[in-house]
């Protein structure tokens, strides 16, 4: 009889729970080494081991200035992305929203969307944040519609901030307000991208 860790959050498709080093074990430390899956994020550059799967994964553990979960799809227990409300800040009730969906079977599915929502409304409700905020590279359209999806609204551009396969990109911000977000929840919801 296999044991799965226990959920944290728990949407209709998918669940969120802690990462556990056995996660390294499994295809969660290829992610990063695939080009095709980080080809919207800061990955990629140095190859990705194991071992610093195993050191990321403590890390998540002690500490109180990342929340790093697994997503999990609730049918088969497979752990398929990890999302994050990063840097913390417990004057300004601000965190940033990430997000890897690493199996592309996954791809296009509505996980990400409904792993964002359990995320951010765990943010807002349970530990008490104003803003949650996010950047992703101009061509990460993905992400883009992730982030309006939430609510979030394009705060700014970062002119060519970043460089990603053999050229520099923009980042473009975005945030959601804790009201907004609420507003927006409380209105009829467009289709999952």
């Amino acid at each position: 009889m296999t044991t799965h860790p226990t959920p944290f959050l728990v949407g209709n498709e998918v669940y969120l729970r802690p990462l556990i080093e056995a996660d390294a074990d499994g295809p969660y430390a290829t992610w990063f080494n695939d080009e095709e899956v980080c080809q919207g994020n800061s990955h990629h550059v140095f190859p990705y081991t194991p071992e610093a799967a195993r050191d990321y994964i403590r890390f998540a553990a002690e500490t109180r200035s990342d929340l790093v979960l697994a997503i999990v799809t609730r049918e088969d227990h497979r752990h398929i992305g990890n999302i994050a409300l990063q840097k913390i800040h417990p004057v300004y009730h601000s965190a940033e929203f990430s997000i890897v969906i690493g199996d592309k079977s996954a791809w296009g599915t509505g996980y990400g969307a409904e792993a964002g929502r359990l995320i951010c409304d765990h943010g807002f409700r349970a530990m008490n944040l104003h803003r949650i905020h996010c950047g992703t590279f101009s061509n990460n359209i993905a992400m883009q519609r992730l982030a309006a999806h939430l609510g979030m609204k394009q705060e700014g551009v970062r002119r060519q901030a970043a460089f990603k396969s053999g050229q520099y990109l923009d980042i473009i911000e975005y945030g959601v307000l804790k009201e907004e977000y609420e507003e927006r929840k409380n209105a009829p919801q467009p289709p999952t991208p």
